[in-house]
Protein backbone atom coordinates (compact mmCIF):
# COMPACT_ATOMS: atom_id res chain seq x y z
CA UNK A 1 0.00 0.00 0.00
CA UNK A 2 2.82 2.38 0.95
CA UNK A 3 4.72 1.57 -2.23
CA UNK A 4 1.60 2.22 -4.26
CA UNK A 5 1.05 5.64 -2.62
CA UNK A 6 4.72 6.48 -3.07
CA UNK A 7 4.49 5.64 -6.76
CA UNK A 8 1.41 7.85 -7.16
CA UNK A 9 3.15 10.73 -5.36
CA UNK A 10 6.19 10.34 -7.60
CA UNK A 11 4.02 10.45 -10.70
CA UNK A 12 2.25 13.56 -9.43
CA UNK A 13 5.59 15.30 -8.87
CA UNK A 14 6.69 14.43 -12.43
CA UNK A 15 3.36 15.70 -13.75
CA UNK A 16 3.74 18.99 -11.83
CA UNK A 17 7.23 19.53 -13.26
CA UNK A 18 5.95 18.81 -16.76
CA UNK A 19 3.02 21.20 -16.29
CA UNK A 20 5.40 23.93 -15.12
CA UNK A 21 7.54 23.46 -18.22
CA UNK A 22 4.49 23.62 -20.47
CA UNK A 23 3.19 26.77 -18.77
CA UNK A 24 6.59 28.43 -19.16
CA UNK A 25 6.71 27.43 -22.83
CA UNK A 26 3.34 29.03 -23.45
CA UNK A 27 3.85 32.17 -21.38
CA UNK A 28 7.51 32.90 -22.14
CA UNK A 29 7.03 33.87 -25.82
CA UNK A 30 4.18 36.23 -24.84
CA UNK A 31 6.36 37.88 -22.22
CA UNK A 32 9.28 38.14 -24.63
CA UNK A 33 7.00 39.79 -27.20
CA UNK A 34 6.16 42.67 -24.87
CA UNK A 35 7.80 45.83 -26.26
CA UNK A 36 10.53 47.37 -24.14
CA UNK A 37 9.69 50.93 -23.08
CA UNK A 38 11.80 53.69 -24.59
CA UNK A 39 11.31 55.61 -21.35
CA UNK A 40 9.98 54.43 -18.00
CA UNK A 41 9.51 55.65 -14.44
CA UNK A 42 8.60 53.55 -11.41
CA UNK A 43 8.11 54.86 -7.87
CA UNK A 44 5.89 54.03 -4.89
CA UNK A 45 3.03 55.95 -6.44
CA UNK A 46 3.44 55.74 -10.23
CA UNK A 47 4.41 53.32 -12.99
CA UNK A 48 4.72 55.09 -16.33
CA UNK A 49 6.18 54.26 -19.72
CA UNK A 50 6.53 55.55 -23.27
CA UNK A 51 6.82 53.15 -26.21
CA UNK A 52 7.78 54.08 -29.78
CA UNK A 53 6.79 51.75 -32.61
CA UNK A 54 9.46 50.58 -35.05
CA UNK A 55 8.13 52.91 -37.75
CA UNK A 56 8.64 55.83 -35.37
CA UNK A 57 12.13 54.78 -34.33
CA UNK A 58 13.26 54.57 -37.96
CA UNK A 59 12.61 58.32 -38.31
CA UNK A 60 15.08 60.09 -36.02
CA UNK A 61 13.41 63.51 -36.00
CA UNK A 62 9.92 62.08 -35.45
CA UNK A 63 11.19 59.72 -32.75
CA UNK A 64 12.88 62.57 -30.87
CA UNK A 65 9.73 64.68 -31.08
CA UNK A 66 7.45 61.91 -29.81
CA UNK A 67 9.82 60.85 -27.04
CA UNK A 68 10.20 64.42 -25.78
CA UNK A 69 6.41 64.81 -25.69
CA UNK A 70 6.03 61.45 -23.93
CA UNK A 71 8.56 62.40 -21.26
CA UNK A 72 6.72 65.66 -20.58
CA UNK A 73 3.47 63.71 -20.24
CA UNK A 74 5.04 61.28 -17.78
CA UNK A 75 6.57 64.10 -15.73
CA UNK A 76 3.23 65.93 -15.54
CA UNK A 77 1.49 62.79 -14.28
CA UNK A 78 4.31 62.00 -11.86
CA UNK A 79 3.91 65.44 -10.29
CA UNK A 80 0.16 64.94 -9.90
CA UNK A 81 0.61 61.44 -8.46
CA UNK A 82 3.20 62.67 -5.96
CA UNK A 83 0.81 65.34 -4.69
CA UNK A 84 -2.01 62.81 -4.35
CA UNK A 85 0.28 60.30 -2.65
CA UNK A 86 1.11 62.91 -0.03
CA UNK A 87 -2.48 64.11 0.40
CA UNK A 88 -4.28 60.73 0.25
CA UNK A 89 -1.85 57.88 1.01
CA UNK A 90 -4.73 55.42 1.52
CA UNK A 91 -5.34 55.47 -2.22
CA UNK A 92 -1.91 53.85 -2.67
CA UNK A 93 -2.06 51.26 0.11
CA UNK A 94 -0.99 47.67 -0.48
CA UNK A 95 1.56 48.77 -3.04
CA UNK A 96 -0.97 50.25 -5.43
CA UNK A 97 0.35 52.82 -7.86
CA UNK A 98 -1.13 54.90 -10.65
CA UNK A 99 -0.40 53.51 -14.11
CA UNK A 100 0.29 55.52 -17.25
CA UNK A 101 1.28 54.01 -20.60
CA UNK A 102 1.70 55.96 -23.82
CA UNK A 103 2.47 54.39 -27.20
CA UNK A 104 3.16 55.89 -30.62
CA UNK A 105 2.44 53.86 -33.79
CA UNK A 106 2.90 54.81 -37.43
CA UNK A 107 -0.15 53.89 -39.53
CA UNK A 108 0.70 55.37 -42.94
CA UNK A 109 3.15 57.44 -44.96
CA UNK A 110 1.98 59.43 -47.96
CA UNK A 111 4.09 60.88 -50.80
CA UNK A 112 7.17 59.88 -48.83
CA UNK A 113 6.48 62.97 -46.77
CA UNK A 114 3.39 62.87 -44.55
CA UNK A 115 3.54 60.37 -41.69
CA UNK A 116 0.37 59.56 -39.75
CA UNK A 117 0.84 58.51 -36.14
CA UNK A 118 -1.67 57.19 -33.62
CA UNK A 119 -0.92 58.06 -29.99
CA UNK A 120 -2.66 55.85 -27.44
CA UNK A 121 -2.76 56.61 -23.71
CA UNK A 122 -3.71 54.02 -21.11
CA UNK A 123 -4.28 55.29 -17.58
CA UNK A 124 -5.51 53.76 -14.35
CA UNK A 125 -5.75 55.75 -11.14
CA UNK A 126 -8.35 53.61 -9.41
CA UNK A 127 -12.04 53.35 -10.14
CA UNK A 128 -14.22 50.94 -12.05
CA UNK A 129 -11.93 50.52 -15.05
CA UNK A 130 -8.85 51.94 -16.79
CA UNK A 131 -9.25 54.74 -19.32
CA UNK A 132 -7.97 54.95 -22.88
CA UNK A 133 -7.44 58.10 -24.89
CA UNK A 134 -6.56 58.19 -28.58
CA UNK A 135 -5.06 61.07 -30.50
CA UNK A 136 -3.15 61.46 -33.74
CA UNK A 137 -0.13 63.25 -35.12
CA UNK A 138 0.49 64.28 -38.73
CA UNK A 139 4.23 64.69 -39.31
CA UNK A 140 5.69 66.53 -42.28
CA UNK A 141 9.06 64.92 -42.99
CA UNK A 142 10.12 67.69 -45.37
CA UNK A 143 9.52 70.41 -42.80
CA UNK A 144 10.56 68.24 -39.86
CA UNK A 145 7.53 69.20 -37.77
CA UNK A 146 3.94 68.41 -36.92
CA UNK A 147 1.22 69.89 -39.09
CA UNK A 148 -2.57 69.75 -39.34
CA UNK A 149 -4.73 68.79 -42.31
CA UNK A 150 -5.33 72.52 -42.96
CA UNK A 151 -2.97 72.78 -45.98
CA UNK A 152 -4.94 70.10 -47.82
CA UNK A 153 -8.12 72.21 -47.99
CA UNK A 154 -9.08 75.53 -49.53
CA UNK A 155 -10.49 76.70 -46.21
CA UNK A 156 -10.90 75.24 -42.72
CA UNK A 157 -12.79 77.94 -40.83
CA UNK A 158 -14.76 76.84 -37.78
CA UNK A 159 -18.31 75.99 -38.88
CA UNK A 160 -17.26 76.57 -42.48
CA UNK A 161 -18.29 74.40 -45.43
CA UNK A 162 -15.25 72.11 -45.30
CA UNK A 163 -15.48 71.20 -41.64
CA UNK A 164 -19.26 70.89 -41.77
CA UNK A 165 -18.83 68.37 -44.60
CA UNK A 166 -16.13 66.47 -42.68
CA UNK A 167 -18.20 66.48 -39.50
CA UNK A 168 -21.30 65.14 -41.25
CA UNK A 169 -19.28 62.47 -43.06
CA UNK A 170 -17.55 61.35 -39.84
CA UNK A 171 -20.84 61.07 -37.93
CA UNK A 172 -22.41 59.09 -40.78
CA UNK A 173 -19.41 56.75 -40.80
CA UNK A 174 -19.65 56.15 -37.03
CA UNK A 175 -23.37 55.42 -37.31
CA UNK A 176 -22.70 52.96 -40.14
CA UNK A 177 -20.01 51.23 -38.07
CA UNK A 178 -22.38 50.93 -35.11
CA UNK A 179 -24.95 49.32 -37.39
CA UNK A 180 -22.34 46.79 -38.53
CA UNK A 181 -21.55 46.01 -34.89
CA UNK A 182 -25.23 45.60 -34.08
CA UNK A 183 -25.31 48.58 -31.72
CA UNK A 184 -28.66 50.27 -31.16
CA UNK A 185 -28.00 53.98 -31.44
CA UNK A 186 -31.56 55.11 -30.75
CA UNK A 187 -31.07 56.00 -27.06
CA UNK A 188 -31.80 59.34 -25.48
CA UNK A 189 -28.18 60.53 -25.40
CA UNK A 190 -26.78 62.51 -28.32
CA UNK A 191 -23.33 61.00 -28.50
CA UNK A 192 -22.42 63.06 -31.55
CA UNK A 193 -22.71 66.54 -30.09
CA UNK A 194 -19.02 66.30 -29.16
CA UNK A 195 -18.09 66.05 -32.84
CA UNK A 196 -18.08 69.66 -33.93
CA UNK A 197 -17.23 71.32 -37.26
CA UNK A 198 -13.93 72.70 -36.00
CA UNK A 199 -10.43 71.46 -36.67
CA UNK A 200 -9.82 70.53 -33.03
CA UNK A 201 -13.16 68.86 -32.34
CA UNK A 202 -14.11 67.04 -35.54
CA UNK A 203 -12.00 64.06 -34.47
CA UNK A 204 -8.40 62.86 -34.49
CA UNK A 205 -7.47 62.12 -38.11
CA UNK A 206 -4.90 60.12 -40.02
CA UNK A 207 -4.29 59.81 -43.75
CA UNK A 208 -5.70 56.47 -44.88
CA UNK A 209 -3.45 54.22 -46.95
CA UNK A 210 -4.46 53.95 -50.62
CA UNK A 211 -4.38 51.31 -53.32
CA UNK A 212 -2.33 53.86 -55.29
CA UNK A 213 1.27 53.99 -54.17
CA UNK A 214 2.27 57.17 -52.37
CA UNK A 215 -1.31 58.44 -52.16
CA UNK A 216 -3.99 58.60 -49.48
CA UNK A 217 -7.50 57.22 -49.98
CA UNK A 218 -9.07 59.67 -47.53
CA UNK A 219 -9.25 60.36 -43.83
CA UNK A 220 -9.60 57.99 -40.90
CA UNK A 221 -11.23 59.41 -37.79
CA UNK A 222 -10.19 57.94 -34.43
CA UNK A 223 -12.58 58.15 -31.47
CA UNK A 224 -11.66 56.73 -28.04
CA UNK A 225 -14.16 55.14 -25.63
CA UNK A 226 -16.82 57.62 -24.44
CA UNK A 227 -16.27 59.92 -27.44
CA UNK A 228 -19.20 58.63 -29.53
CA UNK A 229 -20.79 56.09 -27.22
CA UNK A 230 -20.69 54.49 -23.77
CA UNK A 231 -17.49 52.85 -22.54
CA UNK A 232 -18.73 49.35 -23.35
CA UNK A 233 -18.80 50.20 -27.08
CA UNK A 234 -15.06 50.75 -27.08
CA UNK A 235 -13.19 52.87 -29.61
CA UNK A 236 -14.02 53.59 -33.25
CA UNK A 237 -11.86 54.09 -36.33
CA UNK A 238 -13.99 55.15 -39.31
CA UNK A 239 -13.08 55.99 -42.88
CA UNK A 240 -14.20 58.87 -45.11
CA UNK A 241 -13.20 58.62 -48.78
CA UNK A 242 -11.41 61.55 -50.39
CA UNK A 243 -14.20 61.65 -52.97
CA UNK A 244 -16.55 62.87 -50.24
CA UNK A 245 -14.52 66.03 -49.66
CA UNK A 246 -12.93 66.42 -53.12
CA UNK A 247 -14.66 69.79 -53.83
CA UNK A 248 -12.95 71.32 -50.79
CA UNK A 249 -9.38 70.21 -51.56
CA UNK A 250 -6.58 72.67 -52.17
CA UNK A 251 -4.01 71.94 -54.93
CA UNK A 252 -1.77 70.46 -52.22
CA UNK A 253 -4.58 68.19 -51.08
CA UNK A 254 -5.59 67.20 -54.61
CA UNK A 255 -2.01 66.05 -55.17
CA UNK A 256 -2.02 63.48 -52.38
CA UNK A 257 -5.52 61.97 -52.48
CA UNK A 258 -6.36 59.21 -54.96
CA UNK A 259 -7.40 55.58 -55.20
CA UNK A 260 -9.36 53.40 -52.81
CA UNK A 261 -8.71 52.42 -49.23
CA UNK A 262 -6.03 49.80 -48.91
CA UNK A 263 -6.48 46.81 -46.64
CA UNK A 264 -5.74 47.77 -43.05
CA UNK A 265 -2.05 47.56 -42.30
CA UNK A 266 -0.82 46.38 -38.93
CA UNK A 267 0.26 49.21 -36.69
CA UNK A 268 3.81 49.38 -35.41
CA UNK A 269 4.35 47.58 -32.13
Amino acid sequence: MFNSLSSIASQLRRFSRLAAVLVFAVVAPAVAAEPKPDFAVKTKYIEASVILGDGIKSNAALAADCLAEGKRWVEHNRTDAAKEFKASPDLFRDGRAWTFERSYSRVSQVSGRYVSVVRTDYTYTGGAHPNTDINTILWDDSAGKRISIRPFFKETADNGPTLKALRNAAVAAVKAEKKVRGIDDAGGIDWYKGIEPTLLKVGAVTLAASTESGKSAGLEFHYPPYAVGPYVEGSFVVFVSWRTFEPYLSPQGAAIFAGDRAKAAKQDK
